[in-house]
């Protein structure tokens, strides 16, 4: 059975993208060009039979290998700096791309390469208006999604999702409870598989340890000692020449689960949920920026601010102004997720070994966090083109990638495991979604800590916690003391610990359904200026009730009881 290779061209110039279109067709193989074609099997001897039911057993089960290479188009969205590839590697070649060509046989090939956040999101628009998709399209947000069921343009993946993963697959999935796949399903059929997001526990305060024992200060016990901590920072002057700065902050407050350089653990303090719609203790639906909560949180931040606890020029710096200052030793403390290790601290670490970061949570801190929804407006889902022939790769591709790699097969995926401790980004995937069970971080650091203690023998691990379990060991050896190393030790080790420690897991969020609970971008501007202003005192805080005021009459007011509706 011959394989004809797709030949599609594509051309990105200002935002616009053209597909060339493919002419000539023969039976099972639409949008194949004629014109094109090459076979593997060039021995003439194959079995028919045999042959047929090996490309059925690929076609129906989760990890059955084609026997030929099957070739799929896609729109691939890419990440900065090449998603930190070894040289050499590509997204068409890379440990991911040779592994799934040596477990299923398959070989994607890229109609376009585009950064998230603009040139991606316009390509996707403008493929779903011409009604031109590649055969797999990794696609971002609900509302896409939904144009592209009604529009008919993409494949039911049920009978994909029931034959073609495994058991443990269905299991990550379930662990997220039923919105999850419910938001990827319309009319009781399953069209997308759905990125899955891990719980990444709580806001940690990370500090310079070495200047916390170098001005003979004990450790901090609760938030406001962390603050002192850090006022000592900045009268000591601890990195010299009165280059010391205070607590690093965005502009834009909350970093949330990707950015860094927020305040959130502040706000988390409080009882606060800014940006989310949560839930009062009425169980009433409301916008956790607009609550008395966040008030207070806003006092406490500008109380910091006056102090000179938070950097006194926060307002004028960007992201990158902020890492200089960790590269260069000037700031000792920012909040972050459990992997600020991996970015931005490494950074620090790169230039000073000696710069010891340490995570911080109190527990009084995170008792009050109310429930919070999700919309999955920003959600990635995978869809395949209505009509191409192989749907099935998609399952395939998840379940050879989140369950074979990392659990069973110790032969093959040693390449893919290493990508994770040389900190390669999640991007360099062909489909950017990640699959995992919900409480994944635990999992794994508690395993690994195990391993490391000598309670558990090193092969119990799984493919993944073994390529993190032998390089926290090197960093641990002093064998080992690249950045890599020491991010893969303080984030999956150091940090997991501090969060376990704690004993309280974050609430997971529930779905809003189909509400459009997106905030406007007047009242996104609203309030940020309110918020700024409060913190750096150019207004009262008492001024955050004349915010509330303007946000609810600005259609704040409407766009909450719609979204109460939605709920109920």
């Amino acid at each position: 059975m011959k394989r004809r290779v797709l030949q599609l061209a594509a051309l990105m110039a200002a935002l616009i993208l053209l597909f060339v279109g493919c002419s000539g067709s023969i039976p099972g193989q639409s949008g194949v060009d004629t014109e094109n074609v090459e076979s593997s099997d060039d021995s003439g001897t194959a079995d028919p039979e045999s042959d047929q039911a090996a490309w059925e057993e690929a076609a129906h089960t989760p990890l059955g290998k084609y026997p030929e290479t099957v070739e799929y188009t896609l729109g691939k969205i890419s990440g900065a700096n090449n998603s930190n590839l070894p040289a050499g590697d590509t997204y068409e070649d890379n440990a991911y791309t040779r592994y799934l060509k040596e477990i299923l046989n398959i070989q994607n090939v890229d109609i376009f390469e585009l950064e998230a956040g603009g040139s991606y999101e316009e390509a996707l628009e403008m493929s779903i208006a011409d009604r031109s998709i590649p055969d797999v399209l990794v696609v971002n947000g609900r509302d896409n999604l939904e144009k592209l069921v009604k529009a008919g343009l993409v494949e039911d993946l049920t009978s994909v999702y029931e034959e073609c993963t495994t058991d443990v697959i269905k299991e990550m999935y379930a662990s997220y409870g039923e919105d999850l796949l419910g938001s990827a399903t319309f009319d009781g059929k399953l069209y997308a598989f759905p990125n899955t997001a891990i719980d990444d526990g709580h806001m940690l305060l990370w500090l310079r340890a070495d200047w916390i024992r170098e001005l003979g200060l004990e450790e901090p016990r609760t938030m406001d000692e962390a603050m002192q901590i850090i006022k000592a920072f900045v009268e000591n002057d601890i990195a010299g020449d009165g280059r010391t700065v205070g607590l690093a902050c965005s502009t834009g407050l909350i970093a949330g689960s990707s950015e860094t350089y927020g305040v959130d653990g502040i706000f988390t303090k409080f009882g606060s949920a800014p940006e989310k719609w949560i839930l009062d203790d009425e169980g009433n639906v409301v916008y956790g920026s607009v609550t008395s909560e966040t008030k207070e949180a806003l006092r406490y931040l500008n109380r910091l601010y006056q102090d000179g606890i938070l950097d006194s020029r926060f307002l004028l710096r960007k992201t990158d102004n902020i890492d200089e200052l960790l590269i260069n030793g000037y700031c000792g403390a920012a909040f972050g997720r459990w992997w600020a290790p991996n970015n931005p601290l490494s950074l620090s670490y790169s230039e000073d070994k000696s710069a010891e970061w340490k995570p911080y949570l109190f527990a009084e801190d995170v008792q009050d966090e109310p429930q919070t929804f999700e919309s999955y407006d920003e959600w990635m889902y995978v869809v395949v083109r209505k009509g191409y022939e192989h749907p099935e790769i998609v399952g395939k591709y998840v379940s050879a990638i989140f369950d074979y790699s990392r659990y069973e097969d110790e032969h093959y995926a040693s390449e893919v495991n290493d990508y994770f401790s040389i900190n390669v980004d999640p991007t360099a995937r062909p489909m950017n979604i990640n699959v995992d069970y919900i409480d994944a971080l635990y999992r794994c650091g508690d395993n690994l800590q195990k391993a490391l203690d000598g309670e558990i023998s090193v092969t119990e691990l799984s493919g993944l916690e073994k390529s993190y379990y032998n390089t926290c060991r090197s960093f641990l050896n002093g064998n080992l003391t690249t950045a890599n190393g020491w991010a893969a030790y303080a984030s999956r080790i150091q940090a997991v610990e501090v969060l376990d420690s704690i004993g309280t897991r974050k609430k997971p969020a529930i779905s809003l359904g189909a509400a459009d609970a997106d905030i406007p971008q007047n009242l996104q501007d609203l309030e940020s200026t309110a918020f700024l202003k409060i913190i750096a005192g150019e207004e009262p805080v008492d001024y955050f009730d004349t915010f509330v005021q303007e946000w609810y009459a600005g259609g704040g007011g409407e766009l909450t009881e719609n979204v109460r509706d939605s709920y109920q």
